[in-house]
C-alpha cells in the first residue's frame, strides 16, 4: 500500500504514474458491494486512510467520474463507502476493480523526508562517487521499504528506499543521490 516514500510507504505513490503528468492519486480499490443498500468495500491504498473521513468527493474508475460520498468506516485495511447514486448490490457489484481517485491537489501534506510516487518517478539517479546510474522508472513497495527501480539503457537497477543508500531527493534538481552499498551494484 503506497502513493508516500517515508524513511523510516500505494503513496503512499499513484499506481501506475510513471513518469507522466499526475493530476490524480489513487487511493482505494472497490473490491465489491456490501449488502443490498449500495455500500461498497475499497481496499485503502494509502498511508492516509483517515482521509476518507473528511473527504466530500472522490473520482471512480479510468473516466474519473465523481461520486459524491455520503459515509466511510473504515474497517483495518478496507473501508466501507456509500457514494451517492450508488443505490444497490448490482450498481455496488458493477464498481469492482475500480480505483477510487483524488485531485493532486487534495493530497496530505508531507514532511520533509517524504515524497508522493510520482515525484521521485522521472528523477536522475547519481551514486555519491559521481556515476550516473539512470532514471527512476518506476517504485514498489515490499514488506519494509519502497524499492525505486532505476533504469539504464537496457539495464535495471533496484534501489532500496532506506537512509544508508538514498542520501538525497531533489525533486526542484531531479537528482536523487545514492550510496551504493556493496552487493548493490557492480562497478563497470
Amino acid at each position: 500500500m503506497s502513493d508516500v516514500r517515508a524513511i523510516p510507504p500505494y503513496s503512499r505513490r499513484p499506481a501506475g504514474s510513471r513518469g507522466r503528468d499526475v493530476r490524480f492519486l489513487v487511493i482505494a480499490r472497490i473490491l465489491g458491494p456490501v449488502g443490498v443498500n449500495g455500500h461498497v468495500r475499497a481496499r485503502v491504498l494509502t498511508d492516509f486512510p483517515e482521509r476518507f473521513s473528511h473527504l466530500a468527493e472522490v473520482n471512480v474508475g479510468d473516466n474519473l467520474r465523481p461520486y459524491r460520498i455520503q459515509s466511510a468506516k473504515s474497517e483495518g485495511s478496507t473501508v466501507v463507502l456509500k457514494l451517492a447514486g450508488v443505490d444497490d448490490a448490482a450498481t455496488g457489484k458493477s464498481l469492482r476493480n475500480q480505483e477510487i481517485h483524488i485531485p493532486i491537489d487534495r493530497a496530505m501534506g508531507l514532511r520533509g523526508d517524504q515524497y508522493y510516487w510520482h515525484q521521485v518517478v522521472g528523477l536522475r539517479v547519481k551514486s555519491d562517487d559521481g556515476r550516473e546510474l539512470g532514471v527512476v522508472t518506476d517504485v514498489f513497495r515490499t514488506g519494509s521499504n519502497d524499492v525505486y527501480v532505476v533504469g539504464a539503457g537496457s539495464n535495471e537497477l533496484l534501489i532500496p528506499a532506506i537512509e544508508d543508500v538514498v542520501l538525497n531527493i531533489d525533486v526542484e534538481q531531479g537528482l536523487i543521490v545514492v550510496h551504493l552499498i556493496p552487493g548493490l551494484a557492480e562497478k563497470p
